[in-house]
């Protein structure tokens, strides 16, 4: 457990992308099986267990310490697992007392340089291979593959006092670590693609090598770490519903516009809605989401039509049965409501009937075909879905123009169609894993934007914990008869600069009314102009109404509170 913790530690205060590859290709090179497995599962978002660990928390930290002072403590350092790790009195253990990292500097050289990690050495090398170095640095601090095994037979009631076993024989480090590990979210700045690229580069293989064979395996991956390193052969996945990595789009600027070559583009729309990958053959099939998630249980009604042999590029949405395609796409609200479930009742899939649109076709037949061009492609999926007609799909439309100029009167007219926008793809370019440049533009229609006053402000957490950077906004509701008033209509917590930042939270602190823990109540006096993608009606809100994808777009200093935009003009957006 201390190389772990060790490893997320260095993360935290390691900005540079190339930099966290080097501390995670290190751990994954000298670490053992099945530590490093478990590592590569926790950082990226793959533990197979999920437990009610706020209630055990704050029980477990009540018999340590006044909830009151714990209270004032989480809000002061802005996250539970720091907190609970820096205040934790394990007082007569061998860790007590070892400095943690947590309230130093990090491990990160003075010159800004990550320094290499090093690990205990090991009297003798592992077996397993990874190097052959231990992951505990002593006999009485826990393995982390000896903690994902006991946490797969554990269950809630025993969670608590195991938990507090393992956090006395930790340091601050590994305690934080821990709870990082059992929440679920490390939050050291890794995506999951990131971590699969440094296990792939330490030895020698690229990621997409690693994607091609990921859905084919589980935690805590030793087959994998085998073939990467030479000890087995590589993991199979002639049989199984295997997820390929998407090729993903550049948005559209100003001068990729000015010096695009209409001639060697097609254009299609952008629906609005997920996007999404088929895998079917041999009897199998699975639905993935854009990242590799399986979402098949969520839309058993599409799934059960694939009874075919391709993988597929499409969009999943929800239709309108009364309008003719392809216009006929329900807003993305209603298709939220078939999202992130494990099980789906008959009036939701009568009421929301799912519908994947086809863009593209990696393999059909077994025949893969994404080193063709995208136009030779293109033909080969319309003369397959003209074959096999699957129920509930149908092909994406190319859009007919002529010129630049005819294009631009479509994309301007595109959220009054309700569509997200203009796809434009090379027509001679391959199915690039990734976000190559150059080979497909996405072109979203214009924001839409408002302005609203601020209402409550939160702290944030990680490096932000000392700030108040969530900002929850409202528009005024009432008038003439009425006394106006103020009703939230969004949240947002990017879209200023680091000058701004602390610009906001000095205004802030200055014009608080009420304070609720880490969130502050403001008096009306500060005017954001929101950029949002669409609103939709909400019975979660007071307002009524929700924003998708809101930001800050700018702070209007110069405006008063008294003339900020009203909940009439937000509703009148809403897509029909």
């Amino acid at each position: 457990m201390k190389a772990f913790a060790e490893l997320l530690d260095r993360l935290s205060y390691t900005p540079a992308r190339n930099a966290k590859l080097r501390l995670m290709a290190d751990y994954f090179r000298t670490a053992p099986d099945p530590d490093r497995g478990w590592a590569l599962c926790a950082l990226t978002d793959g533990l197979p267990f999920s437990f009610p660990l706020r209630r055990t928390l704050t029980d477990m930290m009540a018999r340590r310490m006044d909830p009151e002072l714990f209270r004032l403590s989480r809000d002061y350092v802005g996250d539970t697992a720091e907190t609970i790790a820096l205040a934790w009195d394990s007082s007569g253990t061998p860790s007590a007392g070892v400095p943690s990292p947590l309230v130093g500097e990090g491990q990160g050289g003075g010159d800004g340089r990550t320094l290499p990690l090093e690990f205990p050495p090991t009297p003798s090398p592992s077996p397993q291979g990874g190097g052959g170095r231990v992951e505990q640095a002593a006999s009485d601090s826990p393995r982390l593959s000896d903690i994902m095994a006991e946490l797969a037979l554990i269950d809630r009631n025993t969670l608590g006092p195991r938990l507090e076993t393992w956090l006395d024989s930790l340091d601050a480090t590994g305690r934080w670590a821990l709870l990082k590990l059992l929440t679920g979210a490390p939050r050291v700045g890794v995506s999951a693609r990131l971590a699969k690229t440094a296990a792939a580069e330490m030895a020698g293989f690229k990621v997409d090598d690693v994607e091609q064979v990921w859905h084919a395996l589980s935690p805590p991956y030793e087959a994998l770490f085998a073939w990467l390193e030479g000890r087995g052969p590589k993991p199979d996945v002639s049989s199984a519903p295997v997820f390929r990595p998407l090729m993903l789009s550049h948005p559209l600027e100003d001068s990729d516009w000015a010096a695009l070559d209409f001639a060697e583009f097609s254009a299609e729309w952008k629906w609005d809605g997920i996007r999404v990958q088929i895998v079917a053959g041999n009897g199998e099939a699975q639905l993935y989401s854009r990242t590799g998630d399986a979402v098949s249980q969520a839309f058993p009604d599409v799934v059960a039509g694939f009874n075919f042999d391709a993988v597929l590029d499409g969009e999943l949405l929800v239709l309108r049965k009364d309008e003719a395609p392809p216009f006929n796409v329900a807003p993305f609200n209603d298709l939220q409501q078939r999202l992130n479930r494990k099980t789906v009742s008959k009036k939701q899939l009568e009421q929301f009937p799912a519908h994947i649109r086809l863009y593209d076709a990696l393999a059909i037949a077994g025949e893969d075909l994404r080193a063709l061009p995208f136009v030779e492609r293109r033909a080969r999926l319309e003369a397959w879905h003209a074959k096999v007609r699957p129920p509930r799909t149908d092909l994406s439309p190319l859009i007919e123009v002529t010129d630049k100029q005819e294009l631009e009167k479509l994309w301007a007219a595109t959220r009054d169609t309700g569509i997200e926008g203009i796809m434009l793809k090379r027509r001679d370019s391959p199915y690039v894993a990734g976000r190559p440049k150059g080979l497909w533009f996405k072109w979203k229609r214009a924001p839409l934007t408002l302005d609203c006053v601020l209402m409550y402000a939160q702290r944030g957490s990680g490096k932000r914990s000392s700030f108040y950077s969530d900002y929850t906004f409202g528009a005024w509701r009432g008038g003439d008869n009425a006394t106006p008033e103020l009703v939230p209509v969004g949240k947002a917590y990017f879209g200023f600069t680091d000058e701004e930042l602390l610009e906001i939270d000095r205004w802030v602190r200055n014009h608080t009314t009420e304070s609720f823990g880490p969130v502050r109540a403001v008096e009306p006096g500060l005017v954001f102009e929101v950029a949002f993608d669409a609103v939709q009606k909400s019975t979660r809100h007071k307002s009524g109404v929700a924003m998708r994808f809101p930001r800050i777009h700018r702070i209007r200093w110069d405006k008063p509170a008294d003339e900020a935009d009203r909940l009439d003009t937000l509703v009148a957006m809403i897509e029909a």
